[in-house]
C-alpha cells in the first residue's frame, strides 16, 4: 500500500501561483510513477500531469503545458506540482496518484493509489 497526502491548495488570484505537495508513505515511493489529476464540480476527474519513477520523464495535459511543472524528490518521498499563471478554469480539487508502471497512462482507472485531494480556487 502507498498512502498519499496532498497539501498546498488554497485561494489565489488569476495569474498567481501555487505549489502542491504530495507526501507518500508505505511502500518505496521511487517504485511508482506519480500523477496529478483534478476534478471540477460537475465534471469528470481529468489528467493533469505525470512523472516517471526516477523523475526523468514528464507528461502534461495540453491545458496546463507551459504553466505547470511536475517534479519529485524520492529522498523525501514527496511529489510536487508547481502551478503558474493560474486561471479560473484551473479551479478544482487536485489529487495525486501513484501507479507501479509507466507514466504514460492518463486515465484515472490506471492509478492504484490516491490522496484525499486539495482544493484549488482561482478567483478572476
Amino acid at each position: 500500500q502507498v498512502q498519499l497526502v496532498e497539501s498546498g491548495g488554497g485561494l489565489v488570484q488569476a495569474g498567481g501561483s501555487l505549489r502542491l505537495s504530495c507526501a507518500a508513505s508505505g511502500r518505496t515511493f521511487s517504485n511508482y510513477a506519480m500523477g496529478w489529476f483534478r476534478q471540477a464540480p460537475g465534471k469528470e476527474r481529468e489528467f493533469v500531469s505525470s512523472i516517471s519513477r526516477s523523475g526523468g520523464s514528464t507528461y502534461y495535459a495540453d491545458s496546463v503545458k507551459g504553466r505547470f511543472t511536475i517534479s519529485r524528490d524520492n529522498a523525501k518521498n514527496t511529489g510536487y506540482l508547481q502551478m503558474n499563471s493560474l486561471n479560473a478554469e484551473d479551479t478544482a480539487v487536485y489529487y495525486c496518484a501513484a501507479r507501479p508502471g509507466s507514466l504514460w497512462q492518463t486515465g484515472p482507472q490506471e492509478y492504484d493509489y490516491w490522496g484525499q485531494g486539495t482544493q484549488v480556487t482561482v478567483s478572476s
